[in-house]
C-alpha cells in the first residue's frame, strides 16, 4: 500500500484530477534505511535543480526534509516517492513560473529489479534526458516492448548506436579491473554516484567514454544500478553475451555501500 500526501496533508481532489490528467513534473525515488538514505543530498540537489527548470522556482530543502518526514511518520525503512507539480501548468497554459506542489508516496522497498538480466538494444535517446521526469510512457512501453520480444528489459541507443541508459537504470562495463561508464546525453543517477564515490575503496578503477554497440565486445561484463538495485549483472546485451562476474557485482556493491546512510 501506498500512502499519499501533498504538501504534507491528504491529497483534494483537485489535486488528483491535475495529476491524471497532466503529465508534467520531476520526481525522485530511494529507499529509506534506518530513517536515512544513502545519497540524499543528491537526489535533493538533483530534484532541486530539475524544479527550477521546470517551474521557475524549487522548493526549500528544509521544507522538503520536514515534508518527508511528515510522510515517514514513525517508519524507518520504506520506498519514497518525493514528486513535484503544478496545477498551474496545462498543455494551453504551459508558461507560468511557480512554486511547485511536493507529493510523497511511501510504501515498502520492492525487492531489487532483478538478479541477471538480458536487455534489448532500442533506438530511443529520451526527451530531456538529464531531468528525473514524470514522462514514463516511453520507458513504459520500452520495457512492454523488450518483454514481448523475450528479454527482460530495454537499452538505449541513438540512431547512431551511441549506448547511454537502460529504461530505468544506468549501465555500466567492466573491463579488468576499469568499470566503464557510457559517455552520452542521459540521467545521470544516484546510485551511480554513490558508486563512483566509492570505487577506489574496492580496488577499481573507472572512467567514461562513448560506447556503441559494435564496441561491446572489448568488454568482460556488463551491470545495471539504480537506487532498488545497486549492482545486477547484465548477461547479455542483444546477441552480445557477457559472462557473469560475482566478483565486479560484489566489489560495485561493496562501493555503493561504502556512503553513509543519511538522517533525514
Amino acid at each position: 500500500m501506498t500512502d499519499l500526501l501533498i504538501d504534507g496533508l491528504p491529497p483534494t481532489d483537485d489535486d488528483l484530477r491535475y495529476l491524471a490528467l497532466v503529465n508534467y513534473g520531476a520526481y525522485t525515488s530511494f529507499r529509506v534505511e534506518e530513517g536515512g538514505a544513502r545519497g540524499l543530498d543528491l537526489h535533493l540537489a538533483r530534484l532541486t535543480a530539475n524544479a527550477v527548470e521546470l517551474f521557475g522556482h524549487a522548493p526549500d530543502e528544509s521544507d522538503l526534509r520536514g515534508l518527508v518526514r511528515t510522510a515517514l511518520g514513525d517508519r524507518r525503512d520504506a520506498w519514497l516517492r518525493i514528486s513535484l507539480f503544478s496545477p498551474e501548468i496545462w498543455a494551453r497554459l504551459p508558461s507560468a513560473r511557480v512554486q511547485p506542489k511536493v507529493m510523497t508516496a511511501v510504501s515498502p522497498p520492492p525487492p531489487p529489479l532483478a538478479t541477471r538480466l538480458r536487455v534489448q538494444l532500442q533506438t530511443y535517446v529520451r526527451d530531456a534526458a538529464h531531468i528525473k521526469h514524470t514522462a514514463t510512457f516511453p520507458l513504459i512501453r520500452a520495457r512492454r516492448l523488450a518483454q514481448d520480444a523475450g528479454f527482460d528489459d530495454a537499452l538505449f541507443a541513438d540512431a547512431d548506436g551511441l549506448i547511454s541508459e537502460g529504461s530505468l537504470w544506468n549501465l555500466g562495463f567492466a573491463s579488468g579491473d576499469t568499470v566503464v561508464w557510457p559517455e552520452a546525453p542521459m540521467l545521470q543517477g544516484v546510485a551511480q554516484a554513490l558508486i563512483s564515490s566509492g570505487l577506489s575503496d574496492t580496488g577499481l578503477k573507472q572512467r567514461s567514454v562513448r560506447i556503441h554497440f559494435a564496441d561491446l565486445a572489448a568488454f568482460d561484463a556488463a551491470f545495471l544500478c539504480n537506487s532498488a538495485t545497486p549492482a545486477c549483472p547484465i548477461t547479455a546485451i542483444g546477441d552480445r553475451v557477457f559472462a557473469t562476474s560475482p566478483e565486479h557485482i560484489d566489489r560495485i556493491a561493496a562501493a555503493w555501500a561504502s556512503n553513509p546512510v543519511q538522517i533525514i
